[in-house]
């Protein structure tokens, strides 16, 4: 087996400053940001001292933030009407995400003690569509287990945390990627993107040498080999 590759720190950083990145990317990531994550005001002022278009309107932008604060307050038929203001055929075209709305609307109804409305919505609009899909049957079945529990803290953890504002924010989270995409827009940020890559790189790198690692809060860090021969260092 060859010898391990190790690349010192100096030499990685060297190598780090030869990437050319112009401040146009770096000002186009930072508007993706912004307008994927819903800061409109932000968003219309970067691109204002920036000079960087907006990838959508900005309308859309506060359409879905108000969708988004419907959804995490629990007012699922809110967020419905609007998503069918902005765009009917999101909803028409996505059986999945209705079905998690709706789904979202049941869990709603038992976090309120709506017992008996509850279990006419979850025959009338929920039954029909697990009867077509294993999926959306087993998802049925778990809301409903929390009928079973007293409360949420006597439930098992898959099951309680059906009550949790996560629960919530991943239903927000789902329509918010579908109204991006139905914008023709990225439903992930750019930079999260870049970070996985990164990740994925390095992973990968690690199998044939030893190199600086990147630590998002400290910043770069050497590696931690200390031994070395001659043919196998760089940067010497």
């Amino acid at each position: 087996m060859p010898p391990r590759t190790i690349i010192r720190k100096e030499e990685w950083e060297r190598r780090l400053r030869e990437v050319q990145v112009t401040k146009d990317d770096l000002n186009r990531l930072i508007m993706d940001y912004l307008v994927i994550e819903g800061y409109k005001s932000a968003a219309e002022e970067f691109s204002d001292e920036a000079n960087v278009p907006p990838p959508v309107d900005f309308e859309s932008i506060e359409s879905r933030m108000v969708i988004r604060e419907a959804l995490q307050r629990g007012d699922i038929e809110e967020a419905i009407s609007r998503m069918n203001d902005l765009n009917p055929e999101i909803l028409d075209t996505n059986p999945a995400l209705y079905f998690h709305l709706q789904q979202q609307k049941l869990i709603e109804h038992i976090r309120h003690g709506r017992i008996t409305e509850a279990l006419t919505f979850a025959q009338d609009e929920l039954a029909p569509r697990g009867e077509e899909s294993p999926e959306f049957l087993a998802e049925l079945e778990r809301t409903m287990a929390l009928l079973a529990f007293d409360s949420s803290s006597s439930a098992p953890p898959a099951i309680s945390e059906l009550l949790s504002p996560a629960q919530r924010m991943k239903t927000a989270g789902e329509v918010n990627a579908a109204i991006l995409e139905s914008l023709s827009q990225g439903k992930e940020v750019k930079l999260v993107q870049l970070l996985k890559l990164l990740c994925w790189s390095e992973g990968m790198l690690a199998d044939r040498a030893d190199f600086p690692k990147i630590d998002l809060q400290e910043g770069l860090v050497a590696t931690g080999r200390k031994e070395a021969t001659d043919d196998s260092i760089m940067g010497e």
